[in-house]
């Protein structure tokens, strides 16, 4: 081996310890901001918020198809009919639409979806350590965040159906290509608004799009999961069996999802500040863990007059 193969080879292993090392750092500082209760906060209120938007649905299809039995036939056979506990209502009892049903399911949706948008937005502050005192206040944040429910609401909803698309049904290789591109754009827009809007930070767009490029390729990732769980495994499932493997499914689903966007937005952070290499064991400390130890306290300063100021004990000896 000559010595351009040689230096070639050692670069090669540079790269892989400081890949290896970034990976690390990012997983310390997922544990550092106890991410995985961040992701269940939001995963609570996504689920919630299902079942007051299935009301809607449901209500609104009564209102457009009443009396309209063959329409009603087709909807039932279809993507509602997919779901056991639709599909067993909906069968007893015809698509009906109620004023007071399809009030309480708009309030439950915007109320349940207030709960997400917060969920959300405290949990990519903590992750980019945004003190109390810098974070929107309460007035703010919802006012924002109901604006933010249309935007988001609208873009999830043809991702998702562009992906079920795809997922649950026999099309042709042009078809199916164009409902991945067409998911995966939207995915794209969703995530980067999302994480810039939601973030009280300072960062620039740039900035965020590793972290976007992954929420979106996992998400997309899971919406095809989810369009291939209900039509290869709910549908064959007894009514009872169906109810739990809906509900434990989607909760699983949900709870997955928040996880590895969180995760993704953790990326963004630890690459935009050089929060690496980190020491796992707290002994010795780095220069990064000191930063990111001391920006983590800082996070509790809630009013303007409050200034935390962290030092660190010697370790010499």
């Amino acid at each position: 081996m000559n010595l351009t193969d040689r230096l070639n080879a050692l670069d090669r292993r540079q790269q892989h310890t400081r890949g290896v090392r970034f990976v690390a750092a990012v997983f310390k500082k997922f544990t550092d901001d106890q991410a995985g209760q961040l992701a269940a906060l939001i995963a609570y209120f996504a689920f919630v918020s299902i079942f007051p938007l299935l009301l809607v649905l449901v209500t609104v299809l009564g209102f457009v198809l009443q009396g309209h039995p063959e329409d009603q036939r087709k909807i039932l056979d279809g993507t509602l009919g997919q779901f056991p506990i639709l599909s067993d209502q909906l069968k007893l009892h015809a698509l009906e639409g109620s004023v007071v049903a399809l009030a309480i399911g708009i309030v439950g949706s915007l109320l349940a979806g207030l709960g997400i948008t917060n969920a959300a937005q405290n949990a990519f502050n903590r992750i980019w350590q945004v003190p109390f005192k810098s974070r929107p206040n309460f007035l703010f944040s919802r006012l924002r965040g109901l604006g933010l429910l249309a935007i988001f609401g609208t873009l999830m909803i043809v991702s998702t159906a562009a992906a079920g698309f795809v997922g649950t049904s026999s099309h042709d290789a042009g078809a199916v290509i164009g409902g991945v591109l067409i998911a995966f754009v939207l995915n794209l827009a969703l995530f980067m608004s999302a994480f810039k809007v939601l973030t009280a930070a300072e960062v620039s767009w740039r900035e965020f799009l590793p972290g976007v490029v992954m929420a979106a390729i996992v998400w997309q990732l899971l919406q095809h999961l989810g369009g291939y769980y209900v039509d290869h495994v709910l549908r064959q499932t007894q009514p009872l069996y169906g109810i739990f493997a809906l509900v434990l499914g989607l909760l699983a689903w949900l709870y997955l999802g928040a996880q590895l966007v969180i995760f993704a937005a953790e990326i963004n952070v630890v690459r935009a500040r050089r929060l690496w290499p980190r020491s796992f064991f707290s002994e010795p400390l780095l220069d990064a863990d000191r930063r990111a130890l001391t920006s983590s306290a800082e996070v509790e300063e809630r009013i303007e007059q409050e200034n935390v100021d962290v030092s660190f004990d010697d370790q010499a000896g």
